[in-house]
């Protein structure tokens, strides 16, 4: 491992707005965010596979009123996002380490009242399904955590993933499902607030079509 990433591991164990392994407060913020993390009473918004959170620092720059937590497990990327969020002088976002299959033990039922995914690995192989964030066990995971009414937003550049996500959706009966092949052709770019990731910036560059979906729980 690089000097630079224990030099950012290292500032991630001194930094409040980063919750992870080591820390006095992991794993005892299950249902608990609002009141011991944040200490404001507020829509709680996760980001998950924030990767460098700029998604998650846009909506907390955006929306005051809203909590925000990046999730990721990537130690380099949440010290991008917290960094941006301290320069930022933000009090209403945090990031959360963690591997993203553990994410129901670390959020209490319906106490979250968003979920962003932004541009994850579409995992194309067949034996990788499963891993795909969108996949049922992730769905029933969301689901729990989510409150009556949360939404689920997706945007990716995958045609794959965007297919897969929206059968999965469809099967499962997923009510007011919003979706569109081309979010800055179609009236849904509204709900995506004018933020981009640095991935969503190279596509679209590169001239490919952004995908983007939501359900209401």
């Amino acid at each position: 491992m690089g000097r630079g990433k224990l030099e950012k591991f290292a500032v991630n164990a001194t930094r409040a707005n980063v919750v992870e392994p080591g820390k006095e407060n992991f794993e005892k913020l299950k249902g608990r965010w609002n009141s011991d993390f944040f200490l404001k009473d507020q829509p709680l918004v996760l980001e998950v596979g924030c990767g460098k959170g700029e998604y998650t620092v846009g909506m907390a720059q955006l929306y005051p009123g809203k909590n925000y937590i990046g999730i990721d497990i990537k130690g380099n990327r949440i010290w991008k996002g917290s960094s941006l969020a301290e320069e930022a002088g933000l009090y209403n976002v945090g990031f959360l380490r963690i591997f993203l299959e553990n994410l129901d033990q670390h959020f209490g039922e319906k106490e979250v009242d968003e979920i962003w995914i932004t541009f994850p690995d579409p995992q194309p192989r067949k034996r990788d399904i499963k891993r795909r964030l969108t996949s049922p066990r992730f769905l029933e995971m969301y689901e729990r955590i989510l409150k009556p009414g949360g939404r689920l937003h997706l945007k990716t550049d995958s045609d794959l993933l965007f297919d897969y996500t929206l059968e999965v959706l469809e099967e499962r009966k997923a009510t007011h499902l919003l979706h569109t092949k081309d979010l800055y052709e179609s009236d849904l770019q509204e709900h995506t607030m004018g933020i981009y990731t640095t991935f969503e910036k190279k596509y679209l560059d590169l001239g490919v079509p952004i995908k983007y979906l939501q359900y209401t729980v």
